[in-house]
Parts: C-alpha cells; structure tokens; sequence
C-alpha cells in the first residue's frame, strides 16, 4: 500500500454533487444492519443516508438514499465480469448519459485485500489510469481512498474505540474519516461498493462450499 500523505486536496473534489462538500474534516459512522442496509451517520448520530440493496434478477444493485428516502445514485454490478466492475448512474437512472463513474478490482485474486479502482464517466486522462483508488483490508476495517494513483489521502476507514461504541455488534458499525471538501456522497458510495464485493465473495465461497459438500455426500452414497 502506498503511504498516506493526509494533506487535503488543492481544489474542492466533488463527483457527485458540490452539495456533499463540507469545509471541514467530516466523521461519519457506518451501521450495517441485519437486512443488509448501511446506515450512515454523523457523530451525534444524527441519519445522513442510507445504502439499501435492490437486487434485480440479472443484477446486484444498491441505492443510495437520503434522509427522505430520494435516490441519489444507483450501483449496479457488471454481469459476468473477471474485476467485479460495477457500475454508478445518478438518481434511479441506468441510462449511460447518467453514468458518474464505474469501479473494478485492482485485480482479479485479491487474497486479504479489498483494492478497487475507480474511474471517472467523463474522464479526459488515460483510460488505463485511476481517477481514484481503494486500498486497504475490508475485514480489518482498514480501507483507504487516494485521489488518483498517488498517496493522496481523501477518506480513511477505521474500527470504532471502545468508548466511540455503544452497540451490542461492533464488527457491524465503523468509522469513516473525510478530508475538508471531499464529496462525502462519494466516498459513501465507494463503502458500499466494497461492502458489496466483499458480501458477493463470502456469498461465492458459500456456494462453493455447500457445492463441495453434496459432491461429498453423492460421492459416498455412490460407493456404498
């Protein structure tokens, strides 16, 4: 992982609207649910927004709400992709003029890591290049986004201190730290992104598993 270098960015980063820029360092607390939902937070547990899935029959999706339950974005995962690219439309729209953004792994085989990158819709740079970057470990709660393919730090993810937690189920609930003028909108939906790609996995590996076990089961009643 590349070291952080925590200075703000120089201009104001907003990719989904300047209306979720703040001046000022933003802690947001994440609350996954038992349904699946994110709730998200501020440190007077004040409700900011919320995550919920909206799975189709072809796709997995997400939608990103507001406090009076208004689309912001939709994310849709990319079927039958290598990367587990997904892609993010503005509102409730799948149109591609809608498109902000879409992500992929960083690479295919991940083994303890959650590295995804990002590129921008209308991005002018090199295609090959990452507009921003995820990096860092989901299940340690240890996820960080850079601006770029650089050590420019923009949001940190972080497990909750003891005295910061007052709920039963602390493996559920974290901590996401935005620097002044970062689009807050979208590191959220970065979070629930890689939420979704690391549920997706422990789904496949489910999968695998009670597939091996019949295999097992048909196996044995065969030799008998």
């Amino acid at each position: 992982m590349a070291e952080s270098n925590k200075a703000p960015s120089s201009s104001p980063v907003s990719v989904i609207g300047s209306q979720f820029l703040a001046p000022h360092q933003l802690d947001i607390i994440v609350d996954r649910l038992s349904s699946g939902i994110l709730l998200i937070s501020d440190t007077n547990h004040k409700i900011m927004f919320k995550v919920k899935p909206c799975d189709s029959f072809f796709h997995e999706q997400r939608v990103l709400l507001d406090v009076d339950d208004q689309p912001i974005v939709v994310m849709r995962n990319k079927s039958m992709t290598a990367h587990d690219g997904w892609y993010v439309f503005r509102g409730d729209s799948e149109s591609k003029s809608d498109m902000i953004f879409t992500t992929k792994k960083h690479c295919v085989i991940q083994l303890f890591k959650s590295d995804v990158d990002v590129f921008l819709a209308n991005k002018t740079s090199s295609k090959n290049v990452c507009d921003f970057k995820v990096e860092g470990s989901w299940s340690k709660r240890n996820c960080t986004i850079y601006m770029g393919d650089t050590s420019t730090t923009i949001a940190q993810m972080s497990k909750l201190q003891s005295s910061e937690n007052i709920i039963k189920f602390v493996n559920e609930k974290f901590k996401v730290t935005i620097s002044p003028n970062v689009d807050f909108a979208f590191v959220i939906t970065m979070i629930a992104i890689v939420e979704a790609m690391e549920d997706s996995d422990k789904k496949s590996k489910g999968a695998v598993q009670v597939v091996g076990g019949v295999a097992d089961v048909v196996g044995t009643i065969l030799l008998l």
